[in-house]
């Protein structure tokens, strides 16, 4: 597998996260994406951080009961105050070994300090 980034999360989507046609709700993996590029997005800014784009998203396949879901994420531009994070979703269908590309996408956090106001991202 090429190289996607630092894997961040881990997860299996449950019935309750299906929509009506039987598929995972994109909704849910959108989340499990921000969920992850804020655990980087945190980690870079050495403190809150909040989403404030997500700049790009392309779904390639859909996500099934079962499968094992994994976010892959890197950290793309460092702004003043802001962090692009990319990510990729990966599955493994149940019973298979390969591992396919489900989604990607681009999204931006904004450092914040503890009264929610922007605040510098340290260089480096």
């Amino acid at each position: 597998m090429e190289q996607r980034g630092e894997p961040v999360i881990r997860a299996v989507p449950m019935f309750s996260d299906l929509n009506a046609n039987g598929d995972v709700f994109g909704g849910w993996v959108l989340s499990q994406m921000d969920v992850a590029g804020g655990v980087v997005a945190s980690r870079r800014a050495q403190g809150r951080v909040v989403t404030v784009a997500v700049a790009a998203m392309k779904f390639h396949r859909p996500i099934r009961l079962g499968d094992v879901v994994s976010i892959y994420a890197t950290i793309e531009r460092v702004g003043r105050t802001s962090i692009s994070v990319r990510m990729d979703t990966i599955v493994r269908r149940r019973l298979e070994l390969d591992e396919i590309q489900v989604t990607e996408g681009t999204y931006v956090y904004v450092a914040i300090d503890d009264k929610g106001q922007p605040r510098p991202v340290a260089p480096g």
